[in-house]
């Protein structure tokens, strides 16, 4: 949604509840994906999932060449690095610890690991990102939308606290498209927070 608001492109929302105390996906959106993957996206006879692969539909579709790099630029291989990074690797140490939190003392050998991890990894970012406004070139592209959930997750389970991160995610809530997108969308959970509206 934020994407589509720095865009201007119109959408309609659809929303679905998550089963609980497990979030598993309800048979409506199942209906729609067999995975159940949120967010999914449906243009025409496109049904897509995946955040990366959304994003470079819509760019590719909507976008007129905003929000990315000239695919000739050396920028392109870094936004495409970027992108493939947030879920390939980001957010695989936090999911995991998501559910290992969800086990409780069973799941306390492999704490350590995991949080050496995801260390490692939020040291990475803030190192990629510090004195930079965002993560490719001098304007916001779809890598930093990416990123910037990959934090949220961070931020809401906790173990993002460097000012660094922190600050770069205060200006991304700060733009008036993101503003928009909580508005519309409402506000969001994630690692069991919420991610209150702007």
């Amino acid at each position: 949604m934020w994407l589509l608001e720095e865009l201007g492109t119109p959408y309609e929302i659809v929303h679905y509840k998550r089963m609980s105390p497990v979030p598993l996906a309800p048979p409506e959106l199942k209906a729609i994906h067999p995975l159940g993957k949120s967010p999914v996206i449906t243009d025409g006879k496109h049904t897509i999932a995946e955040s990366g692969a959304i994003i470079e539909y819509i760019l590719e579709k909507y976008g007129n060449g905003r929000l990315r790099p000239d695919p000739k630029s050396d920028d392109y291989f870094k936004y495409i690095e970027w992108m493939h990074y947030a879920e390939g690797s980001a957010m695989l140490p936090m999911l995991m610890l998501f559910y290992a939190n969800m086990l409780g003392e069973a799941a306390a050998p492999l704490k350590p690991r995991m949080e050496s991890e995801i260390a490692n990894h939020l040291s990475y970012i803030a190192n990629a990102i510090k004195g930079r406004k965002f993560f490719v070139g001098p304007h916001l592209t779809g890598a930093d939308i990416q990123m910037a959930f990959v934090l949220e997750a961070g931020a809401a389970s906790g173990i993002v606290k460097d000012p660094v991160l922190t600050g770069y995610l205060d200006e991304m809530h700060a733009r008036p498209a993101y503003k928009r997108a909580i508005e519309k969308g409402g506000s969001y959970e994630l690692g069991g927070n919420r991610r209150p509206q702007n």
